[in-house]
């Protein structure tokens, strides 16, 4: 039913300012979108869509995003997986529980009060076609903090249908780290084995963005005047990231090359 990621949305309040950083950040043109009271900068990769939106105007994505900074200011705001059958994923994601919030003849958005506390979105149709040119190429992964690992393993893992690839702790990290699949797709969940279980809604954690030559987009971003970590391996084995500290709109972000030794 779900066959992947669709694309990530950032809420910013200067989209004009918030797209010249990603464009920057991405090394992609933004497409603008205007319409139901928001104005967007989409940005189209090998596998998923970045989305920055802010409000403009009357109508219900402004309201929703005018809610959304008030609440909790600029930054992650929503996830949305494509669905093979639009229609059919929706009736079955409504009788495992998940409650809509509205509804359109290409999305379905469901009510954060019933996913956790974060915004899912199901879209009735696949990403449009990359524009990526250089060493990065997608998302790795998106990440989610949550308070209770066994809601969000009944809400990814039974109801939303996703594969749950690896579900680890490690007292080093002090966390416990879940990954599930949608499609070719990453989500990875992440619990603090230091704070006490509770019903506190998860949060959006970051992005982590694919990159073929880590050493030349680390050149490349220090040389945009982004703020960037050192290189340095990765959590799991084989990888090599660095830490980009002054994302767009706050959004935590790391770069990371998959199968970093083997290619060494």
């Amino acid at each position: 039913m779900i066959t992947g990621l669709h694309h990530v949305a950032i809420v910013v309040r200067d989209l004009d300012a918030a797209a010249q950083g990603y464009a920057r950040l991405l090394d992609v043109a933004p497409t603008a979108q205007d319409g139901r009271g928001a104005r967007r900068a989409w940005f189209w990769l090998d596998n998923i869509g970045l989305e920055l939106i802010a409000p403009d105007g009357d109508g219900p994505s402004g309201d929703r995003v005018r809610a959304r900074l008030d609440d909790a200011g600029e930054g992650q705001w929503l996830v949305a997986f494509t669905a093979s059958d639009l229609e059919a994923g929706t009736r079955l994601l409504e009788r495992r529980g998940l409650a809509v919030s509205e509804r359109t003849e290409r999305a379905t958005m469901f009510d954060p009060a019933s996913t956790g506390g974060v915004q899912i979105a199901l879209m009735g149709f696949p990403p449009l076609p990359s524009q990526a040119k250089g060493p990065l190429t997608g998302l790795d992964h998106v990440v989610v903090g949550t308070a209770n690992a066994d809601r969000a393993l009944a809400i990814y893992g039974a109801k939303l249908g996703l594969d749950l690839r690896l579900d680890r702790e490690n007292a080093k990290w002090g966390a416990r780290q879940m990954f599930f699949r949608a499609g070719d797709d990453l989500v990875e969940i992440g619990a603090s084995l230091k704070a006490p279980v509770s019903d506190a809604p998860d949060r959006f954690g970051g992005l982590a963005w694919q990159v073929t030559d880590p050493d030349a987009e680390h050149a490349r971003l220090s040389a945009a005047g982004f703020n960037v970590s050192e290189l340095r391996p990765g959590r799991k084995p084989g990888t090599k990231v660095f830490t980009v500290r002054d994302a767009p709109a706050g959004t935590p972000t790391i770069l990371i090359q998959q199968n970093a030794t083997e290619s060494a």
